[in-house]
């Protein structure tokens, strides 16, 4: 059984169905990626475009234990993703545990979700909202970069993001140990924090470029 899958808002992030269930993730067929799978493709995931990149999914988290593709994302200073759950979401790097400004969106490298979840349905399990085929490595993107994508514009922040738990029991312990390794934190392997610096729309296809 799947999870529903919330609307999305009229006149704001537009969405089609998705199965995917964030509750009971689905094992691939043949199972997890190893180890020695995972950074045998490290030279593809280093090729990722150093700049002049491409948006090529957008998830948002209606509710707790949800996932949502959409077609067209509204991303707001004062939101992050229109439709998503960040701005309800308590986090425990901020002094009174609301949510971090500083985390607004996670960003994270489409070549590496394709590969830890072994099938492209289940890309949307690892809880970013933006999936871009674009270097994020610290030393492409450090701190304080701005990314152009639609007509929106994102700016990285300091904030780490590393994997889990979740990311544990979605795509296995050696992705988790994988992307978390010294050169997965050095790549961003696991993706980036971001927050909105200019209002806009996106949409799978949109250059991502840097500002």
């Amino acid at each position: 059984m799947t999870d529903p899958v919330a609307p999305a808002r009229t006149g704001a992030s537009t969405s089609r169905p998705t199965s995917i269930s964030d509750r009971l993730p689905a094992p691939p067929v043949g199972g997890h990626r190893t180890r020695a799978q995972l950074e045998a493709e490290l030279d593809h995931l280093r090729a990722a475009p150093l700049d002049d990149g491409r948006l090529e999914l957008v998830v948002a988290r209606p509710a707790l234990l949800q996932r949502q593709v959409l077609d067209v994302g509204v991303l707001s200073t004062t939101d992050g993703l229109v439709g998503d759950t960040w701005s309800q979401r308590p986090s425990t790097r901020t002094a009174d545990g609301s949510p971090h400004p500083d985390m607004q969106l996670n960003i994270m490298g489409s070549r590496v979700a394709r590969l830890v979840a072994v099938t492209d349905d289940r890309m949307p399990l690892a809880g970013d909202q933006l999936y871009v085929d674009l270097d994020l490595s610290e030393a492409a993107l450090p701190a304080g970069t701005r990314l152009a994508i639609g007509t929106a514009v994102v700016e990285i922040t300091d904030q780490p993001h590393t994997g889990c738990a979740k990311f544990t029991e979605r795509f296995g312990l050696d992705a988790l140990r994988f992307v978390n390794s010294p050169i997965g934190r050095e790549l961003r392997l696991r993706g980036a924090n971001a927050k909105v610096v200019v209002d806009g729309e996106v949409r799978p296809g949109d250059r991502v470029r840097r500002v």
